[in-house]
């Protein structure tokens, strides 16, 4: 994977830069919208709230939202043209080096490999750069962040939190252990299944005249089967992410209220707006 760096020009890597900016600069944009959350629900717990309040506070939040979402549309801009770039250049590349294959070269590869690799493998790292680009750095900084600005509230909830990331954490790697091997094979059976299909277009006279044509429907059905079997293993594993996800972020929210409950219930009137507000 990390050869694969080499394909990205000086340029692309002046864009990666900037779109590495734009996404920090997005998270903080993002983190910074519950602080203004924060002075309104203490001006409404203390009760000396008014218009100009909500007015000031309310807009710095719209201008945060648009900001973040101006940044992260931007981002997403950047990400693509690397993106694109990299499989121009990749694809350039592959062909250029199949084209000089000897005859031993040749005949290690199937021509249906070959077909994949220039095509299907090409788009996928592609799309994992466009996609990768902006979650892969936006996860990691936003989880740093935002469990250092609330680690300094309550040891209570920043815990929470931590349970929480950590459930999440290990269901993702268990997940992606089960899933990882069957998404390997998966790319061995579209080889296999672009091989007989090639097989089936380039040979149709040789199979109608020797009346071949059930064998091979029944041998493409076989390879056909198997793609399916794992696509739907894999699309299954995949699918209880987002439950799971839901149920942890779910159970947090729960366990915030919860906790700040007591915590408010416990404390000096003093300290309860400020509570609130934490904990909003």
């Amino acid at each position: 994977m990390l050869k694969l760096f080499k394909y990205l020009k000086k340029r692309d890597w002046l864009m990666l830069a900037a779109c590495v900016a734009l996404i920090v600069g997005s998270v903080w944009l993002e983190l910074k919208m519950p602080d203004y959350t924060k002075v309104l629900t203490s001006s409404v717990s203390a009760g000396n709230v008014n218009m100009s309040i909500v007015w000031e506070n309310g807009g710095m939040m719209l201008l945060c939202a648009f900001g973040a979402m101006a940044f992260s549309i931007s981002a997403g801009v950047f990400a693509a043209i690397i993106a694109a770039n990299f499989a121009r250049r990749l694809q350039s590349e592959l062909f250029g080096k199949i084209s000089n294959f000897s005859d031993g070269d040749i005949n290690h590869f199937t021509t249906a490999s070959l077909i994949t690799r220039t095509t299907n493998d090409v788009v996928q790292m592609q799309t994992l750069i466009a996609m990768g680009t902006m979650f892969i750095i936006k996860a990691p900084v936003m989880a740093i962040w935002a469990i250092a600005k609330i680690s300094v509230k309550n040891i209570s909830w920043t815990t929470a939190t931590l349970i929480t990331v950590g459930v999440i954490i290990v269901f993702v790697a268990l997940l992606i252990s089960y899933a990882y091997p069957r998404f390997k094979r998966i790319q061995k059976l579209t080889d296999d299944l672009n091989k007989t299909t090639r097989e089936n277009i380039s040979g149709v006279r040789v199979v109608r005249a020797f009346n071949a044509e059930a064998d091979r429907i029944e041998k493409f059905e076989a390879v056909n089967n198997k793609v399916t079997k794992n696509h739907l293993q894999t699309s299954r594993a995949m699918g209880f992410m987002m439950p799971v996800m839901t149920a942890c972020m779910s159970g947090l929210t729960l366990a915030i209220y919860w906790i700040g409950a007591v915590l408010i219930n416990n404390a000096i009137i003093p300290q309860k707006v400020e509570l609130v507000g934490d904990m909003i």
